[in-house]
């Protein structure tokens, strides 16, 4: 986890850096008096924005969202005889 140590003074001074950290991602930890008394952390991510990400990697299909065509070999074998079959004849 991306962290960082800022002692309340310091926050208080500059806040807006500090909230900008946190947007990107970053995680504040807030001490007083070198003792940890606080986090920061970002906001989680809404439900939306969750499914939105799992549609983005394959995961999840939303509706309207567009299907995506099942694996279709390249090379189809329409004989009888396997292709496994002549690589064993061939080692013999």
């Amino acid at each position: 986890m991306n962290e960082t140590r800022v002692g309340t003074r310091e926050l208080k001074s500059r806040l807006s850096e500090y909230l900008r950290r946190v947007k990107d991602g970053q995680t504040i930890v807030v001490t007083e008096r070198g003792k940890v008394i606080g986090h920061i952390v970002p906001a989680p991510l809404s439900l939306e924005e969750r499914m939105r990400t799992l549609a983005d990697a394959g995961f999840l299909l939303l509706s309207g969202a567009e299907k995506r065509k099942p694996y279709q070999p390249k090379i189809i074998n329409s004989s009888m005889h396997l292709i496994s079959d002549s690589v064993i004849e061939d080692r013999r």
